[in-house]
Parts: structure tokens; C-alpha cells; sequence
């Protein structure tokens, strides 16, 4: 049986990102909300996709999160400098699986969080999926 997708994880990340917690970002705990913990995936994945050569939104495609998971493993504590580790898990027709890792910027064994997310591209005026763009598909081919 064949699948559309292929499941092997790139060897070497897509990017790794860096992010530095601010103030604001904090709960009343003195760590950082759980929620921002996505916007810090998706500040990642942005940095990533404009490093790639070639269009990876049009007006007929663009990405949209349809899946995330997060394992939180240790609370980002202010202040503190992060990395965002960003994997290609798995490649399929209009999708990708981005796997990541948040750990301490000064020691990388030190993991705040770590999961994945499922990008699909879309046609805005339509809402159904299109085809993953050539830059994107070359981009994780590059790094496998």
C-alpha cells in the first residue's frame, strides 16, 4: 500500500529561530503563557518560509494551521533567550507535519517544549486545499 505522504523526518532542522521572551509574555507564575508558545512556533515558521527561494502564498494558496500539538516540558522563566528548532516530519500533497523544539538558547539539552503542527495550503477564496508550493516542497527536499 502506498501513501500520499512521505513520514521520514529531515536529518538537520528547517531553521532554527531565535526568540527572546519579553515581559508581556508572561503569566501571573513569572513563566511564560501557554499560549504564546504558538506564537513563538509561528514567528519560527515564518522566518522559515521567507528564507525559502520561490512564491510560498499567492491569492489562490496560502498556509493555514489545521493541527498542533505541545508537550510543554519545562516553564520559559523571564528572562530568557530561546531557540525554536523547526523539523519537516512529514511531507504530503497540500500538507506538511513541522515538527519543533523550544529549548534554552545557552544549552539546547534544556527542552521547554517540543510536538508538531500540520500546515495546510488552501485557496483562500475557496477554503479547499491546493498543492504544497514548489518552494516549500524544494525547501524540505533540500534539508532531508
Amino acid at each position: 500500500m502506498t501513501t500520499e505522504a512521505s513520514k521520514t523526518p529531515s536529518p538537520s532542522p528547517l531553521l532554527i529561530a531565535p526568540i527572546a521572551v519579553r515581559w508581556r509574555d508572561l503569566d501571573a507564575y513569572n513563566h511564560v503563557n501557554n499560549s504564546n508558545y504558538l506564537t513563538y512556533l509561528e514567528e519560527a515558521r515564518l522566518q522559515w518560509l521567507l528564507t525559502l527561494d520561490g512564491e510560498w502564498y499567492s491569492a489562490e494558496c496560502a498556509p493555514v494551521m489545521a493541527a498542533s500539538q505541545l508537550n510543554y516540558r519545562m516553564p520559559i522563566e523571564w528572562p530568557a533567550q530561546i531557540d525554536v528548532e523547526l523539523f519537516c516530519e512529514r511531507v504530503g500533497t497540500s500538507s506538511m507535519t513541522v515538527g519543533h523544539r523550544m529549548v534554552a538558547r545557552d544549552d539546547a539539552t534544556r527542552i521547554h517544549c517540543d510536538g508538531n503542527v500540520t500546515v495546510v495550503w488552501v485557496n483562500p477564496k475557496t477554503g479547499r486545499p491546493v498543492p504544497l508550493p514548489d518552494a516549500v516542497r524544494n525547501a524540505v527536499t533540500a534539508a532531508a
